[in-house]
């Protein structure tokens, strides 16, 4: 499998100067909040979200770029890392990709004001320049995001979700944000709206395909970044586990639904569910659903002509689905 640096290439000198640009865009007059952005900066993921604005704005304009693709990919990064900064509050989570979280280090109310910083700042960029177009794809991923977390919440405490549901939790909880960064990449060329809104259909596919390959990794035996069975212990209601639900007898409903509600802390029990699972036929039947995604998602890139940013693209389609964290 190639690995994020070989998908990067056709974009490399895009994606250094983009790294200026967005160190700027988060410049403030108060030096507690540099010191904090700066810790940010320094501890950045692998940056996937302005990858796909790049790669998806050079792929449908025949390799032009413009200003405001910059400025569309530094938005979507101010906004993204508002709310893993927020998530981590709401998670009370003291860990980042391996480091300690804002939270952890400079408490909940620092944390909830830098978010809400990084935020604002997103929001003007946009508005400063007139890029009103980028504004609403990304308002709407903000808006959406909100709804997904609330909808899991709210359908958590239930246990009776359906797939149907469930695809729309993911959808907005996480494809609305890479479904933002491609249908951005599309707008800061200029494409026709058709093609902005095939471009954002693109992304929801393979957020989707994420998503569900992340729900996976809870039933995974690799050591991934993320204990086994997290999400049963937080009484997360994946597609392996829907689909077992559905597919099982009144009774080993009972069963697991008593075991995901009220022993979701003991680990043998935990144990269980997740061997229930694999032998009940959950972890194929979500595979295939994720390849399905994947297929569409490939599809709509059919349509292009060949370049390296649509192989870089296509790579990145099957690097969301064959990823090991």
């Amino acid at each position: 499998m190639k690995t994020v640096e070989q998908i990067k290439l056709p974009i490399l000198k895009e994606m250094e100067f983009f790294e200026t640009k967005f160190k700027a865009s988060m410049i403030s007059n108060v030096s507690l909040l540099n010191r904090i952005t700066h810790y940010i900066v320094r501890r950045k993921g692998k940056q996937m979200r302005p990858m796909f604005v790049f790669l998806v704005a050079k792929m449908v304009s025949n390799g032009q770029f413009k200003e405001r693709t910059y400025r569309g990919a530094s938005i979507i990064e101010l906004i993204h890392t508002a709310t893993l900064v927020h998530d981590d509050v709401v998670d009370d989570s003291n860990t980042r990709r391996g480091f300690f979280s804002l939270n952890a280090l400079w408490k909940n109310k620092i944390a909830v004001l830098v978010g809400d910083y990084l935020l604002s700042k997103g929001l003007l960029l946009s508005i400063d320049n007139d890029d009103f177009d980028i504004l609403k794809h990304i308002s709407i991923a903000v808006r959406e995001m909100s709804e997904g977390e609330l909808l899991q919440i709210e359908k958590a405490r239930q246990l009776n979700i359906t797939e149907d549901v469930y695809f729309e939790i993911i959808r907005k909880k996480t494809a609305t944000l890479i479904a933002a960064c491609t249908a951005i990449g599309a707008t800061s060329v200029d494409a026709p709206k058709s093609e902005v809104e095939k471009m954002r259909k693109f992304g929801e596919l393979i957020g989707i395909a994420f998503q569900i390959k992340d729900d996976l990794f809870d039933y995974s035996e690799e050591k991934i970044g993320k204990p086994t069975g997290i999400d049963i212990k937080e009484q997360k209601m994946t597609l392996p586990l829907i689909y077992t639900l559905n597919h099982c007898s009144r009774k080993e409903r009972k069963w697991l639904i008593n075991s995901v509600k009220n022993h979701n802390k003991d680990k043998n029990r935990v144990k269980e569910v997740i061997e229930f699972v694999k032998q009940n036929g959950g972890i194929e039947y979500t595979i295939d659903k994720m390849k399905e995604y994947q297929h569409l998602a490939v599809e709509i890139l059919n349509d292009y002509p060949d370049s390296s940013y649509k192989e870089s693209l296509m790579t990145m389609v099957n690097y969301v689905i064959e990823r090991e964290k």
